[in-house]
């Protein structure tokens, strides 16, 4: 397969069809972090005493439950949110790439979002289901491995280690197994399990292509695209550590502020290149399945795009 082709044909893509890009940030709206139970209480430790005060409340247990409440609720409706929009714009970019290969010149974002729609359920429920037996698998091997610990005075930790070694290939390595399933879900019109045969198939007999490709979007193009766009936020973190080492407190309540309205301006700017990202490497996967499935008209359409 000519990697090149694809690569810059995937380019040429996204860069005319920018509706993509919407789809893009969509689809990376799972990338979300984490947070720290303590880090309330570690930060009010670390406030001086004066400032302490304005952190102690004394509020009645309802009030606590119903905050609580409020917060899980929240958290809740984000995650579903953040699962349909994530999963709809992975589908809108993968029905989109079938689309200008087809001929389409031009993509409209209505048509690809409801066009989307069919699939959210299927897709989302091949997700689901990868997710709920890697879990199985994994808390299994944990469990396992912790009694063995226990049983056998510490020598069961050992047989973890060559499985903790082994978790990460394997997972990148399903990983491409799932991208190929999902994409021929879109393409095939197909059900979960069919899909999931589907992406297993087409990567057991083309395997050394998926793999250099998963090396060429993953640790070439994902990897050294996200260390470039989360490289300013460690710049962004300069006035705040160098407020810390003066070891004044003015600044370091300056070198936060400046540091925290930093982060805030550059946060839509990191959102909309991560779309950008996103939508190239589903692009290109794409346009790899239908390569190697024998379903493009690249060639030609790609001609068209550079006249």
């Amino acid at each position: 397969m000519d990697f090149g082709n694809v690569l810059s044909r995937a380019w040429q893509i996204i860069w005319k069809h920018k509706v993509l890009w919407i789809f893009g940030i969509l689809a990376g709206c799972g990338s979300a972090g984490s947070s720290a139970p303590n880090a309330r209480t570690s930060f009010e430790r670390d406030l001086p005493p004066e400032l302490q005060r304005y952190f102690q409340f004394d509020i009645p247990g309802w009030q606590v439950a119903l905050i609580v409440g409020v917060v899980l609720l929240v958290v809740l409706v984000l995650i579903v949110l953040v699962i349909f929009l994530g999963t709809i714009g992975r589908v809108g970019l993968i029905r989109g790439t079938q689309q200008v290969e087809g001929g389409i010149v031009s993509l409209a974002f209505g048509e690809l979002f409801n066009g989307s729609m069919p699939y959210f359920w299927r897709v989302f429920g091949l997700n689901l289901l990868v997710g709920i037996v890697s879990a199985v698998v994994i808390g299994g091997a944990v469990v396992l491995g912790v009694f063995g610990t226990f049983l056998t005075l510490g020598l069961g930790a050992l047989c973890l280690v060559p499985f903790i070694c082994l978790l990460i290939p394997l997972s990148w390595f399903l990983s491409l197994v799932v991208e190929q399933a999902i994409i021929s879900i879109v393409l095939e019109n197909l059900g979960v399990l069919e899909g999931l045969q589907a992406g297993w198939n087409l990567v057991r007999a083309n395997l050394g292509a998926i793999i250099v490709m998963g090396l060429i979007l993953t640790l070439g193009v994902g990897l050294i695209g996200g260390f470039i766009i989360g490289l300013p936020v460690v710049l962004i973190i300069i006035p705040a550590a160098i407020g810390a080492m003066v070891d004044s407190r003015a600044a370091l309540g300056g070198g936060f502020l400046i540091a925290g309205l930093c982060l805030v301006g550059y946060l839509p700017v990191a959102i909309f290149l991560n779309g950008i990202l996103r939508g190239y490497i589903e692009t290109a996967w794409t346009l790899t399945y239908m390569k190697l499935t024998g379903k493009t008209l690249s060639t030609e359409t790609a001609s068209a795009e550079l006249a």
